[in-house]
């Protein structure tokens, strides 16, 4: 009996020991994790620190940037189409959306008054015929008697002033015909070029005056982007030049310069310039494009990433520089001034030295005077 309880005893030290280097060997290996996200202060103290993306500022005298001008892609060609007359509209082929060639027929007139009239008019036209016909026999038998001295000189006025009113009523009559065709065929409403139908004002039966618009067409195969510029910035471009520009969707494209107005405008104090948009190109009248042309601007400043930009006092902002303090660095809000922005990143001047880290992202996640350790200093 003695025996098993000595056994059992000893079974007993040992879990009991085996338990107590395992602890050990725990607060070993949490106290080595801690320390590797841990500096020490001049006291040795240990500070806890998070680490942070940073990278050196890198001062320039001046840089290249690219400048933004906003503009609208329109159609060179755009008509509100009206007949000259008014009348009812008998017909309109077309409705919004439909594609159009030129000197195609878009809408007709009620002609029936107007045919009648023509009708008319030739009447008239064979009635002045038959009128002068007679003045001319009558004005050759006039000339013979005359010259036989059967009749006096005034008898042969009269046949000639009678021939020629004959003559004057053909003519006449022919410009009232001539009239009637003309107001026919501008009875129908044609395509003056190729384009897209983008509005109908009326329908069948409607009355219409003399230049309402019936219709509006929109040219679709020749675009142009207009833009505003500063008179200084438009004096550097050159007509059949080629440059870029941005559409909403990111993707760019190239314009033909065709056209500088030489004319500062009053109320934007801006040029315009006028660009050919190729026929290929994936947009369409009404679109939004920016100019994109190539500056060197010429202050002193260092690049940055836009999310390194914090939002400081009064409307300025500031940036997160590493200040060194004992082992470790801690989060020093500096001012900054924006000096340009394009895309992701900004140009800044401002209370950061050259060569000292700043911050590049993540500034939601960190305070001022946090302790932190950069992950690369590059």
């Amino acid at each position: 009996m003695t025996r098993v309880k000595s056994s059992s005893g000893r079974h007993f030290a040992l879990t009991v020991a085996a338990i107590a280097v395992f602890v050990v060997v725990a607060v070993i290996g949490v106290s080595a994790l801690r320390g590797a996200g841990a500096s020490s202060d001049g006291d040795g103290r240990q500070i806890e620190t998070i680490p942070v993306a940073a990278t050196p500022v890198r001062y320039e005298d001046q840089t290249r940037i690219q400048a933004y001008f906003p503009g609208l892609i329109t159609a060179r060609r755009q008509s509100a189409l009206g007949f000259p007359a008014g009348g009812q509209i008998a017909e309109i082929q077309v409705d919004v959306g439909d594609r159009v060639e030129m000197g195609q027929p878009l809408a007709r007139l009620d002609t029936r008054a107007l045919n009648a009239q023509l009708q008319a008019a030739r009447a008239d036209i064979r009635v002045a015929q038959a009128q002068s016909d007679l003045a001319d026999v009558t004005l050759n038998r006039q000339q013979s008697l005359v010259e036989r001295g059967h009749v006096s000189g005034q008898s042969l006025d009269e046949a000639q002033a009678s021939y020629d009113a004959a003559v004057a009523r053909i003519q006449s009559a022919q410009a009232v015909r001539d009239t009637l065709d003309v107001q026919i065929e501008l009875a129908t409403l044609s395509a003056p070029f190729a384009g897209v139908i983008t509005d109908r004002s009326f329908d069948e039966g409607a009355s219409v005056g003399a230049g309402a618009p019936v219709l509006t067409l929109v040219e679709s195969a020749a675009l142009e982007l207009r833009v505003g510029l500063p008179s200084d910035d438009a004096s550097r471009l050159s007509v059949g030049e080629v440059y870029d520009v941005e559409l909403n969707s990111g993707e760019r494209l190239s314009v033909t310069l065709r056209a500088i107005t030489q004319v500062i405008e009053t109320r934007e104090r801006t040029v315009s310039a006028v660009f050919d948009v190729p026929a290929s190109a994936p947009v369409s009248s009404g679109s939004v494009a920016r100019l994109v042309l190539d500056h060197t601007l010429s202050e002193r400043g260092f690049w940055a990433s836009a999310g390194a930009l914090s939002e400081g006092r009064r409307g300025m902002w500031s940036i997160y520089a590493l200040a060194p303090s004992g082992d470790y660095f801690v989060l020093e809000p500096l001012p900054v001034e924006i000096l340009h922005s394009e895309g992701d990143r900004v140009y800044l001047r401002g209370a950061v030295e050259d060569g000292q880290h700043v911050l590049t992202a993540g500034v939601h996640r960190v305070a001022p005077g946090q302790p932190v350790r950069p992950v690369s200093e590059g």
